[in-house]
């Protein structure tokens, strides 16, 4: 069941975070990250990897976009 909603907040954040890709949206990685690690947390307390390993995709990549845009843009 967690796994479930793991993977519920990782396919809600992917989107998101692939728009956050686009420049002067990076703002949006603010709202990615957090989601990410609840994400990353219910899927660190479920029994499969499937969600947890979606959600670390999500926040390293929309960690770097952050990081690459001076955590502002």
């Amino acid at each position: 069941m967690l796994n479930l909603l793991s993977l519920i907040v990782g396919i809600v954040a992917f989107p998101v975070m692939l728009i956050g890709l686009i420049p002067l949206l990076g703002w949006l990685n603010w709202l990615v990250v957090p989601l990410a690690i609840l994400g990353l947390a219910l899927g660190a307390l479920s029994e499969s990897n499937t969600g947890r390993n979606l959600n670390i995709v999500v926040l390293i990549v929309g960690g770097v976009r952050l990081w690459l845009g001076g955590f502002i843009l």
